[in-house]
C-alpha cells in the first residue's frame, strides 16, 4: 500500500514538473503579461501554480486545436471543466492571440466566434457575449493591446480598435475606434486629455463624458448668474 501511494506521488510530482516546464517554454508572453501587469505576482512558481487565468488560457490552446480538427464533446468538455475549477469559461472555438492575461478571472466568458488580439487585459466579470440567436461571426472582436475592465459586457459581432480601454461594468454594443477610452451603460467614448488610458491601469481617474456636460453646464449657469446679479 506504502508502495503504490509513493508511486501515485511520484507520477503525480513528475506531471506537474512537465506541465510546468511546457508552460514555461511555450506560454513565455502570457506569463510576462502577469509579471508586468499584476503588482501581486512576486515568484515564477506563484504565477505557473495559482494563476487560475494562465491554467485556462493553456487549456483552451489544446481545445481550441481539438475543436479545429472536428472532434466532437471532448473540446466542451474539457472547457466545461476548466470553468469548473477557474470560473473562467471559454468556448474552444474563440480565438485568442499572445500575451493575453485574466486577472483574477472568476465570471470571464469569452464566446465561440471571439477573437482576441495580442497583449489583452481582462478582469473578472468580463463579458465577451452575442447578442442574440444569430449564426456565424456573432461575437465581439478585440485589438492588440486592449484592457477590458472588470464586469464589463462587450456583445455582438462588433470591434474594439488596438489601444482601446473598456472601463468597468461598461456595457458595449457599438464598435470602439481605435485608442479610444469606453465608459458608462451604454458605453460612451470619452477622452483623456485627448490621450488613451496605457497599461497604468488607472481605473479611478476616467471621465465619464455624461458627467463632464453636467459639470460644464453647471459652470455655465453659474457664470450666467453672476452676469444677472
Amino acid at each position: 500500500m506504502v508502495e503504490l501511494l509513493l508511486y501515485l506521488l511520484f507520477i503525480l510530482v513528475f506531471l506537474i514538473i512537465a506541465y510546468s516546464l511546457y508552460v514555461a517554454v511555450f506560454f513565455r508572453r502570457e506569463i510576462r503579461a502577469i509579471f508586468l501587469k499584476d503588482p501581486a505576482a512576486r515568484s515564477y512558481l506563484e504565477v505557473l501554480m495559482l494563476y487560475p487565468g494562465l491554467h485556462s488560457i493553456v487549456m483552451h490552446k489544446f481545445t481550441h486545436l481539438v475543436y479545429l480538427l472536428k472532434v466532437p464533446f471532448l473540446p466542451r468538455f474539457l472547457s466545461e471543466m476548466m470553468r469548473f475549477f477557474t470560473g473562467i469559461e471559454i468556448h474552444p472555438g474563440a480565438r485568442i492571440g499572445r500575451g493575453l492575461f485574466i486577472d483574477h478571472g472568476n465570471g470571464v466568458v469569452i464566446g465561440e466566434t471571439a477573437i482576441i488580439g495580442d497583449n489583452v487585459l481582462l478582469y473578472q466579470g468580463v463579458t465577451l457575449g452575442g447578442t442574440g440567436k444569430e449564426k456565424g461571426k456573432r461575437h465581439p472582436s478585440i485589438g492588440n493591446n486592449v484592457v477590458i475592465g472588470a464586469g464589463a459586457k462587450v456583445l455582438g459581432n462588433i470591434s474594439a480598435g488596438d489601444n482601446s480601454y473598456i472601463g468597468a461594468n461598461a456595457v458595449v454594443v457599438k464598435d470602439v475606434p481605435p485608442n479610444s477610452t469606453i465608459v458608462g451603460v451604454p458605453g460612451r467614448i470619452t477622452h483623456q486629455d485627448g490621450k488613451k488610458i496605457d497599461f497604468d491601469l488607472d481605473h479611478v481617474h476616467i471621465i465619464d463624458p455624461i458627467m463632464q456636460n453636467i459639470e460644464e453646464l453647471q459652470k455655465r449657469i453659474e457664470a450666467l448668474e453672476k452676469r444677472i446679479k
